[in-house]
Parts: structure tokens; C-alpha cells; sequence
């Protein structure tokens, strides 16, 4: 390599040890990110809080016990932490229902499916709205309603024969926040961009441009997030 010339940028990826963290590869920026949510409680969007700084490549918690959240500090090995993974690494496309619409076709991948709450209001949820896409404003919040889905479980095309349209979002993963009736608690980690993600024994994930993976360590659809850091019981700890 002569003097002039700069070495060819790292991959980037995430690669998950088993029983142990998400090694990240390629010098993903780290950021903050917090839900918006009404004055009734429902998820709107996300706000950027901040960078985290990181030098390279990096380690993130996937226990939930790190006592420097969101970096591993290697408290999985003093608490036996069973990190087996157990997602679909099929396509979405095998796995994905029509849901309908009109001048739209929306669709959703349940084993996906991470519960953010983006996809209703309490006046209606998303099965009910898809049927009333006729109505351009409906149409409209059913979109927002889709791009903001952390997990990428709901998607939509514009006509059946097209692919899924997905919002332009930046190669990053974003510690979440999420804001509850009794406060913000602690959210998955939100991988965008299409950065490919391994599981400890090699094989790759469908490299996606929404992934939340799971930040608590309870998720039974490991390494994606469930939900389970909504459980009350499980908040805390």
C-alpha cells in the first residue's frame, strides 16, 4: 500500500456471542434515541438524544445487567446468561401476511414483531385503519404508522407487484427509550441501515433495514426484541 493510499473501511456488522454480547464491526455510530409519545400515552416518533461515543469497533449488552449499559462490561459471564438464539433466520418475505389496503399494500411479519406500540391509537389499530386506506389521510397515518415500526414487522408496498417500500434511514444503532405511564424505561437496540447482523454459530440473519434486537436479555425470540422488557415485573432488574 503506497503513502497515499487508506486502508479500505472495516464491514460493517454485528456478530452475537453466544452467551455473551453484540460485537459490533465497522465503526457503527451509537446514538440516543427517545419515543414521543401523546398526552394519552400512544408512540408518535423518535427524537435523537445524542452520540455515544465509541472508538471502532465495540461491544453491546445483551444480558441487561452491564453496569455500563449500553456497553458489555462481561457481568453475562457472573450471571450465567442464556443468550441462545432462537429467531427465524428465513426470509420475511416466507412469513409475511397481507393485511390489505387500498392504494397500498400493507403487510406484517408477527415473528418480527418487537411491540413498540406505533401501529394504533386508542381510538383504532392498524387492522382496522388498513381497511379505510381509501381515505388518503387515512392512507397517510397508516404509512407514519409503518416507517416508525422499529422491528420492520409491518411493511407496505404501493401495489402488489412492487417491493416494500422502507423509510431512508442511516447505517446506526440507537439505544432506545421508551416513555410509559410509569416512566421511561430502557428500549431495544434499533439497528438501521441494513447492517448485517450473525448469529454465534455462523449464520447470517436477513439483512434488514429495521432490526430491534433485544437489550434486556429476557426476549424469548433472542436475539430480536419482544417486548418482554414491558413486563413489569421484569423492569428494574
Amino acid at each position: 500500500m503506497s503513502a497515499n493510499e487508506n486502508p479500505a473501511p472495516a464491514e460493517k456488522k454485528i456478530v452475537i456471542e453466544f452467551a455473551g454480547p453484540y460485537h459490533v464491526h465497522g465503526n457503527i455510530p451509537l446514538v440516543r434515541k427517545t419515543q414521543i409519545v401523546s398526552e394519552h400515552g400512544e408512540p408518535l416518533t423518535w427524537k435523537k438524544e445524542g452520540t455515544l461515543e465509541t472508538k471502532g469497533d465495540y461491544d453491546l449488552c445483551r444480558c441487561g445487567k452491564s453496569r455500563d449499559k449500553p456497553i458489555c462490561d462481561a457481568t453475562h459471564c457472573e450471571i450465567n446468561f442464556d443468550g441462545t438464539e432462537t429467531a427465524d433466520t428465513g426470509t420475511t418475505a416466507t412469513r409475511q401476511e397481507i393485511m390489505g389496503g387500498t392504494q397500498i399494500v400493507v403487510k406484517r411479519d408477527t415473528s418480527l414483531c418487537s411491540e413498540s406500540g406505533f401501529c394504533g391509537t386508542r381510538f383504532a389499530k392498524i387492522e382496522k385503519l388498513v381497511a379505510e386506506t381509501n381515505d388518503t389521510n387515512i392512507r397517510s397515518q397508516v404509512i407514519a404508522m409503518i416507517e416508525r415500526c422499529p422491528s420492520g414487522s409491518l411493511t407496505y408496498a404501493l401495489a402488489a407487484d412492487q417491493p416494500d417500500s422502507e423509510p431512508d434511514l442511516p447505517p446506526q444503532i440507537a439505544v432506545t427509550t421508551e416513555i410509559t405511564a410509569e416512566g421511561p424505561i430502557d428500549g431495544p437496540l434499533w439497528v438501521t441501515g441494513n447492517i448485517p447482523i450473525e448469529r454465534a454459530d455462523g449464520q447470517p440473519f436477513e439483512t434488514r433495514n429495521r432490526v430491534a434486537l433485544c437489550s434486556c436479555g429476557r426476549s424469548k425470540n433472542k436475539p430480536l426484541c419482544d417486548g418482554a422488557h414491558r413486563v413489569k415485573e421484569n423492569r428494574g432488574h
